[in-house]
């Protein structure tokens, strides 16, 4: 039977330990590393025929140093890291991972938007720090909360998490305006553009994939279009931002404030303009992270070659 060489690189960032790779091990003789560098990788893969990445680029100078590779997986949904016509030039087929990570996307939009309306970590710290034994008081409050429910909740990109997060957003008692660029027949929300989207959006969540017409939609002008209560959620790519244009906003306090679970630059580089930022609350890229989340990833990317394999490949990106 045949067992392809697979080498799976950036493992050490779908797991710490804690993820069963047998259903990618029981397909071929695997090689797993970490985080490489280009020159590690071009070592790393150049006797390989099939080839595993999250972030690690897979770029025309890879591929022609890789003369037996025969199909590309992703550990993610977005392929930006992925030269698609290097691949298609030389019919290696490659495949990501749509859906996983829906629900847990969805989930920590709402633990960031839940968080910054309660200031929960904010209260947290607090009595921690002892403030509370201090109070003389059963409750105290000095820092202002406010109600989701009745807000509306801007939904930019209206994919399978935009769709997660909207209905999600009806449990809370949200009111949903949505921004897609294409138009779903079945959308039962209210579809508005993309200037009015930042206007009257009181959350704003972007669920949309990072392309010509994306990059840096977050800017100077678009916030300026912003209430001044508004927040930003980004939990899609970081660079959707203009991460200066975003801070000046921030420490001027013409939007109240930005949930932000991606950066431009990651690992989040020191001279970042959002770090330290007002109002700014910043996770390292962890919506995708619950364990269950991880070990479906683990199982579609076997799926994925399982069925390339199979001479069916599946959730094909060089089509």
């Amino acid at each position: 039977m045949y067992r392809p060489k697979i080498v799976s690189v950036d493992t050490n960032t779908v797991s710490y330990g804690d993820i069963d790779f047998s259903p990618v091990e029981a397909l071929g003789d695997v090689s797993f590393y970490g985080v490489l560098t280009p020159e590690e990788l071009e070592e790393a893969a150049k006797d390989a025929d099939f080839l595993l990445v999250n972030k690690a680029e897979v770029t025309r100078a890879l591929v022609e140093k890789c003369p037996r590779l025969k199909y590309v997986g992703t550990y993610s949904t977005g392929f930006n890291n992925v030269d698609i016509a290097a691949l298609k030039e030389r019919r290696i087929v490659a495949s990501n991972v749509p859906g996983y990570s829906t629900n847990a996307v969805c989930q920590h939009v709402f633990s960031l938007m839940l968080m910054f309306a309660g200031k929960t970590d904010i209260y947290s710290a607090s009595v921690a720090e002892g403030d509370w034994i201090k109070s003389g008081t059963f409750c105290y409050f000095p820092w202002a909360m406010t109600e989701i429910c009745g807000k509306t909740l801007g939904i930019y990109g209206f994919g399978s998490i935009g769709r997660a997060v909207a209905r999600a957003a009806e449990g809370f008692g949200m009111n949903v305006i949505v921004h897609t660029r294409s138009v779903p027949e079945d959308c039962p929300y209210e579809l508005v553009g993309r200037d009015e989207i930042f206007s009257r959006s009181d959350f704003l969540s972007f669920h949309c994939p990072l392309n010509g017409q994306t990059a840096n939609i977050i800017n100077a002008r678009t916030l300026a279009l912003m209430k001044p209560t508004a927040v930003i959620i980004n939990t899609a790519r970081g660079a959707l931002a203009d991460e200066q244009a975003l801070a000046d906003a921030l420490n001027a306090e013409r939007i109240a404030g930005a949930c932000l679970d991606v950066l431009s630059a990651e690992p989040m580089r020191k001279d970042c303009p959002l770090f330290g930022a007002k109002n700014c609350i910043i996770t390292p890229h962890i919506a995708w992270g619950p364990k269950e989340t991880r070990t479906r990833l683990v199982g579609i990317v076997a799926d994925n070659i399982r069925a390339f394999l199979s001479g069916k490949p599946q959730n094909v990106i060089t089509k």
